[in-house]
């Protein structure tokens, strides 16, 4: 991504107070960015909103995308021309306990921000962040492709698919690349794998489990150690979505369209081997054992073909998995010993621009 790009933007960033969000409302602080966010209270307590202080730098607004009036009317507000979909219901186990909530704020939610940026005006780039479970998965031992059937056996991973069904519906038909000059509008759809990293307080995430179980000093349980994932640092996932939204800004009909952002092969590796390494890297006799209690379905095998995205966009992953793990447990350190959690966040930020740049 190209820094000086975001200088002065109007972007809308849904989904702000999130892991994710809230990381990428930081580096869009960072680079200059006229920067709103729009999503529910934090979802955890503690949470990097919070820890970090992210909506000092910032206009929070605190809001759900299913209340499509109070979206429509601060959208008409701020008048943004960059808009980033993060908000989503983003855990498989969760889905299981409330799918209703999941697929109105997936499916629905997806739904009212497309309906408010047609009625508004004034966007020029939308980047709707999926997942890769947004696929029918196989089990393939092989990385999927962007046209590869989309599916999900869980209520997660089919709103997911929904989502960009709703995505390419809208695209489709109100703006359809062939008419770019007439309307101006681009939108694409980004497909990350696990992202993991420092600040991550999501109930049932594999690292975030792990983190709370290393702070409390107590074993960590683990549903399926032989599970196979592909792992990224969330800012080689961000570092992605932010490189598609420039794309779609400078020539939106050649990008309008769906993007997989993953790690290279070699760091798709089992669960249990990413808390082995993590166990190893805290120290202090960590252990861990597999949790023995009944668990809904989860897929056993998934990875991404990322190769369009670094033919057609430039990208690639910077971070290693090795890399990424070690600055989990940094971050970790640095949290539990007090630290200024903003500057730690945001030094992790500028390491990554400068060596983009």
């Amino acid at each position: 991504m190209n820094s000086d790009f975001w200088q002065g933007k109007r972007v809308l960033l849904t989904g702000h107070t999130g892991f994710k969000g809230s990381w990428l409302s930081l580096w869009l602080q960072a680079v200059g960015a006229e920067l709103l966010g729009y999503a529910l209270q934090p979802p955890t307590n503690p949470g990097l909103f919070e820890v970090a202080r992210v909506a000092e730098g910032m206009t929070s607004v605190i809001g759900d995308v299913c209340n499509y009036t109070h979206l429509h009317q601060v959208m008409a507000d701020f008048r943004p021309e960059i808009v980033l979909h993060l908000a989503a219901q983003s855990v498989v186990r969760t889905s299981y306990v409330d799918p209703v909530s999941n697929y109105n704020t997936n499916v629905m939610g997806t739904v009212h921000l497309f309906e408010a940026i047609r009625q508004v005006g004034g966007v020029r780039v939308v980047v709707n962040v999926t997942s890769d479970k947004c696929y029918d998965n196989r089990e393939w031992v092989w990385g999927y492709r962007e046209n590869d059937p989309l599916g999900g056996y869980d209520p997660y991973s089919s709103s997911k698919a929904c989502a960009e069904l709703v995505t390419a519906a809208y695209r489709n038909s109100f703006f359809h690349p062939a008419d770019y000059a007439g309307h101006g509008v681009a939108i694409a759809t980004a497909r990350a794998g696990n992202v993991i990293g420092g600040g991550d307080w999501t109930p049932d995430g594999l690292v975030s489990d792990i983190v709370q179980a290393l702070l409390q000093q107590r074993p960590v349980l683990i549903r399926n150690p032989y599970a196979t994932r592909p792992w990224q640092h969330v800012l080689d996932a961000l570092n992605g979505y932010l490189t598609l939204a420039e794309k779609l800004y400078h020539n939106g009909p050649a990008f309008a369209e769906a993007w997989n952002f993953g790690p290279y092969e070699s760091d798709i590796k089992p669960v249990g081997w990413l808390v082995d390494q993590l166990l190893s890297l805290w120290g202090n006799g960590a252990t861990w054992e597999q949790d023995q209690a009944h668990q809904p379905h989860e897929a056993n095998s998934l990875s991404l073909d990322c190769a369009k995205a670094r033919l057609k966009l430039g990208w690639k992953p910077k971070i290693s998995l090795e890399q990424g793990l070690e600055q989990i447990i940094t971050w970790t350190r640095a949290y539990q010993s007090g630290a200024d959690m903003q500057q730690v966040t945001l030094a992790a930020i500028n390491r990554l621009t400068t060596f983009n740049e």
